[in-house]
């Protein structure tokens, strides 16, 4: 057996089963869309922090840089506000997306499981503190937190409910009365069994439930921003894409909670005024890594639109809008790249060649990391640049590795395109012989 064959089983046999299976558990899915729930409230928060710090040096003379720096720092509390209510809590509004999301799995009410699924996050994550509220951990760094309280009340509430232990109303009762009064036993047994838990935790430790679990993820975030760990992530997600599963669906919801605690960093950083910690958030993979969808294949689409194959011709016209907002199905399966041989090393190699160009560039401070949430269909000079405050360098970034993808895929795509030319042409001749015949 071939390397390449034994390659494919040993993908399809072993690695595949599983990521189908965590791709497509319950949990796995509630999370991924508690994210997506609370995406727009993360990219118009990170608009404004933006905003209210201008891409320009604080002693530039440039008239609309001067004015723009000016307006900031006279109205910056102002600003500001909007971007607290919105990025600064987003894991309440992740909190009650999870807690939904995984309650209509559960076929459950989902208003009652993302309220319970509130509740119980902030019981442990926003004690009351000198008559308010504290908000530490309302943002990224409550991230963790968020994720195991959400599951563990919806998993309460729908144990209480299959063992029949809720309070059950007469049928002449409004169904919204008595749906507030079933959640009451999930939430008295919520609070009985987590505050009391936080509390000895916090008198065992001195640290309150958040930012213990903090500190144990420290190591598993600060690995997550290692070159190896992006190395690995992508090589995993591009497998399992060439084997026909969606791996980046997969890899990038096991990676948001990281991004999201990396961003959050990042962002406590630049207000702080210091160096910014981290590389590896969702804009990086985005926009440096796949550029034009998984496999970087915006390139490859281009060289597809001067084909000489009529085959790969259509698919360039086919997929080039597409791919300049990062979907790159139509190419993915038209060209088809799955389960192609021929372009097994570059739909797998090219992205983690970008990455490492791109993580060199980042931590050696030539080009700025990301501070913001960006909708992931932006195309990609546009979306790196809007990442990191709209400054010039990282747009020139994405040129450089789209450059790198070009001609990292061009052998590759000449290879694919002579043989299916040669196909074409022995197409044709068996189309002329028929016809002679007939």
């Amino acid at each position: 057996m071939s390397i390449y064959s034994s390659l494919i089983s040993f993908i399809e046999n072993k690695i595949a089963p599983v990521a189908g299976r965590i791709g497509g558990q319950r949990h796995v899915l509630a999370v991924r869309d508690g994210f997506i729930s609370a995406m727009p409230f993360m990219i118009i928060g990170s608009f404004l922090l933006i905003l209210a710090y201008p891409p320009f040096a604080k002693d530039t003379t440039f008239t609309f840089g001067r004015a723009w720096l000016d307006f900031a720092a006279a109205n910056k509390d102002t600003i500001m506000m909007p971007f607290r209510m919105t990025m600064g809590i987003m894991t309440i509004y992740i909190a009650v997306g999870i807690g939904y999301n995984l309650s209509q799995s559960y076929k459950i009410n989902p208003l009652m499981g993302g309220l319970l699924s509130l509740a119980s996050f902030l019981l442990v994550a926003a004690p009351l503190a000198n008559g308010g509220i504290p908000a530490a951990y309302l943002g990224g760094t409550g991230i963790f937190t968020a994720l195991i309280t959400s599951i563990y009340s919806v998993e309460l509430m729908r144990f209480l409910k299959a063992k029949n232990l809720t309070i059950r109303l007469p049928e002449q009762v409004p169904e919204k009365i008595a749906q507030s009064f079933e959640l009451l036993v999930p939430v008295l047994v919520m609070i009985a069994t987590l505050y009391p838990a936080s509390l000895l935790l916090h008198h065992m430790t001195g640290m309150i439930l958040p930012e213990l679990i903090m500190n144990m993820f420290k190591p598993f975030v600060a690995a997550s921003d290692s070159l190896t760990a992006i190395l690995i992530c992508v090589a995993i997600s591009h497998l399992l894409w060439f084997c026909g599963i969606h791996g980046a669906a997969i890899v990038t919801n096991l990676l948001q909670p990281f991004w999201l605690a990396n961003l959050a960093a990042n962002q406590t950083a630049l207000e702080l005024g210091e160096k910014l910690p981290h590389a590896f958030v969702d804009p990086f993979w985005r926009f440096y890594i796949v550029i034009g969808g998984c496999g970087s294949t915006l390139a490859l689409v281009i060289m597809y639109l001067r084909s000489r194959s009529a085959h790969l011709r259509s698919i360039g016209k086919l997929s080039i809008i597409p791919s300049i907002f990062n979907i790159n199905e139509p190419v993915i399966f038209g060209s088809p790249l799955i389960m192609n041989p021929v372009m097994l090393i570059p739909f797998v190699g090219v992205p983690m060649v970008n990455a490492t160009v791109a993580w060199f560039a980042l931590t050696s401070g030539f080009v700025e990391k990301a501070i913001s949430v960006v909708p992931w269909t932006t195309p990609a000079p546009l979306g790196a640049s809007w990442a990191a405050g709209w400054t010039f360098a990282p747009a020139l970034l994405v040129l450089l590795n789209f450059a790198i993808s070009f001609i990292l895929w061009s052998p590759f795509y000449k290879s694919y395109e002579k043989q299916l030319l040669s196909e074409e042409k022995l197409q044709e001749t068996e189309e002329q012989k028929e016809t002679a015949t007939a």
